[in-house]
């Protein structure tokens, strides 16, 4: 399967944007999909994940109540809505394949898209 994120860009502090993760390919297994984000000079960190039915999903806590993730099966895709985005939410942004629901390690993630970048300005 491949993973390909987009919808990031500039937005001023206290805007939104919504991300997407359209996947390709053949149908993947794993238990649903995540995201991640990385700023520069930082390790990856998890943001969201979301299982395959769309009923079960964890959050970071430094995103929790402002990001929303969501999934459209019929079009393989899945979302991160982001509210009310900080100077620190500015990363670049993946999206993978969850192998170990309830983690928050990327090692238990996989299938990694390329990133889009995400700026919020102050």
């Amino acid at each position: 399967v491949q993973l390909q994120a987009s919808g990031g860009g500039l937005v001023q502090a206290g805007g939104s944007l919504r991300l997407s993760c359209a996947a390709s390919g053949r149908t993947f297994s794993g238990g649903g999909m995540g995201w991640f984000r990385q700023a520069p000079g930082k390790e990856r960190e998890f943001v969201a994940a979301i299982n395959r039915s769309g009923f079960r999903k964890y959050y970071a806590d430094s995103v929790q109540g402002r990001f929303t993730v969501s999934g459209d099966n019929a079009k393989d895709t899945v979302y991160l809505q982001m509210n009310s985005l900080k100077p620190e939410d500015t990363a670049v942004y993946y999206c993978a394949i969850v192998y170990r629901w309830g983690s928050r390690s990327a090692e238990d993630f996989g299938s990694w898209g390329q990133g889009t970048l995400v700026t919020v300005s102050s």
